[in-house]
């Protein structure tokens, strides 16, 4: 029977830093989820993720004791702490990992003490076994006071079907599958992720949304490393409620300054965005739009997810126009946040008619309002148009106003049809898609976008030239974006 405060069938993998616990953590799960890295200190958040077949939830977290003045600051080092301690009391059974290698140090008898005194159930795991001399130095670990420990390599594989065994003896063997129908009840999450530079305060707005301090906050940039994924729920005024699945991703950086850690932060955090369903993009109010930010909405464009634009640190304007100090020449804050929100449009010009949220997340300032728009934004993402009502809309537009001729021919459109979603891809059988100048494609984006209320939806079109057909088809997109 779980404790207080205690999550059924959840473990946690806990030990100093540079044992292997993320190495292990992605065995057992099975795939690649943590990052693994020589230096201490990698993982900082506490990653969750659920055991496929087994069904149980696994807790990656940071490495205790992790402080040193030169590799990790203090507050961080804190923060993961208060990490690791939440892991410890919501888990029903706990892995203390230690290392071969080393030898039983003072820090794992420190570690020892603190699980012994949280009362939980601890499964003693020595990693780095990684051939039958090292079985040799497994007597050292009987100091810590949970019997035989569990011989393992995570980077060899071996092992690990005896500890997982030994996982399910624990915390018991999972419940049956649910059946289809009763599983096709459970709607899925949406999946919404945060995404920026570093230390735009996406760790901020994520513990706003959630409620909790569930994601490391700090001053210091590249603070998260790891996408972190948590579920949360949202009650509309209506008492309706929305499950989401939140991601927070590691801030993004010019190319030219990445080292192995961060490029391989920068490949899970690219994945992370190409799997949600509606990203938000987060600038920093005090500089406005920047180079990385035109890159990352770029990328987020091709990658064809549903994007809002929040401005966060909104309080810092707030503050001054509440004491009667003018701001950039503006008198007034609405004023101010309409320029604000011109400016953005300017410098993003070919985002999707995204919405700008000015938000805070240190004041909790319209922090929720993402998530409403989060959810009218992934049906308008999901919405099937009605071809007669896609034929009209471009007829209309052209009729308004007529392509140019070019060569003496001017682009005609036969027929238009929405072929997917994510992007919302529309074919248009033409005369000659050569035919159409790139301005004209994006006056055509631009009314439909103002047809079917698209805001923040990438649309592609996909131009099929009548006498072109055997050459394949090519790809274009375009928007605008509006201010909330």
């Amino acid at each position: 029977m779980a404790k207080q405060n205690e999550i059924p069938r959840s473990v946690a993998v806990v030990g100093r830093p540079n044992v292997g616990k993320s190495r292990l953590f992605n065995r057992l799960l099975g795939r690649r989820v943590s990052i693994v890295h020589d230096m201490p200190g990698v993982t900082r958040d506490l990653i969750v993720e659920r055991v496929p077949g087994d069904d149980y939830l696994l807790m990656d977290t940071g490495g205790i004791g992790l402080f040193t003045e030169k590799e990790t600051p203090k507050v961080i080092a804190d923060a993961v702490e208060e990490q690791v301690a939440f892991a410890i009391q919501a888990a029903e059974l706990v892995l203390l990992v230690t290392d071969v290698s080393q030898g039983c140090t003072p820090l794992d008898l420190d570690v020892a003490a603190r699980l012994r005194r949280s009362g939980k159930t601890v499964l003693l795991v020595v990693n780095k076994v990684d051939n039958d001399d090292r079985k040799m130095g497994q007597g050292d670990f009987f100091r810590l006071g949970f019997g035989t420990p569990i011989l393992i390599s995570a980077e060899h594989n071996r092992g690990l079907d005896f500890l997982r065994q030994a996982i399910l003896e624990k915390i018991g063997a999972p419940a049956p599958a649910e059946d289809a129908a009763s599983a096709a009840r459970e709607p899925e999450p949406i999946r919404i992720c945060l995404a920026g530079r570093p230390n735009v305060g996406k760790s901020s707005l994520g513990n706003c949304l959630l409620k909790e301090s569930r994601l490391i906050v700090s001053e210091v940039a590249g603070t998260t490393r790891d996408p972190i994924k948590a579920r949360l729920d949202y009650t509309d005024k209506d008492g309706n409620v929305t499950h989401f699945e939140l991601v927070d991703t590691a801030g993004k950086r010019a190319k030219n300054k990445f080292d192995t850690l961060e490029y391989f932060s920068a490949l899970r955090t690219d994945d992370a965005m190409s799997r949600a369903d509606v990203c938000f993009l987060v600038i920093d109010a005090e500089t406005g739009v920047t180079r990385l930010d035109k890159q990352l909405a770029g990328q987020l464009v091709k990658l064809g997810t549903g994007l809002v634009v929040v401005v966060n640190k909104w309080d810092l304007a707030r503050k001054h126009f509440a004491a009667g100090t003018p701001v950039g020449g503006y008198s007034g804050e609405e004023e101010f946040r309409r320029a604000f929100a011109a400016a953005v449009n300017r410098e993003l010009f070919f985002l999707p008619g995204s919405k700008i949220i000015f938000a805070s997340a240190k004041e909790n300032f319209r922090v929720q309002t993402m998530l409403a728009e989060a959810i009218a934004l992934h049906a308008r993402m999901n919405v099937q148009l009605p071809t007669a009502q896609i034929n009209r809309a471009i007829h209309d537009a052209m009729e308004a106003q007529p392509p140019r001729m070019i060569s003496g021919r001017r682009f005609k459109c036969y027929y238009a049809v929405q072929t997917g979603n994510k992007p919302l891809r529309v074919r248009l059988f033409c005369n000659s898609e050569e035919k159409l100048d790139e301005a004209y494609e994006r006056y055509l984006i631009s009314k439909f976008y103002a047809a079917f209320d698209l805001g923040g939806v990438p649309v592609k079109f996909d131009f099929v030239g009548k006498p072109k057909q055997d050459r394949g088809e090519k790809s274009r997109s375009s928007g605008g974006n509006a201010e909330s």
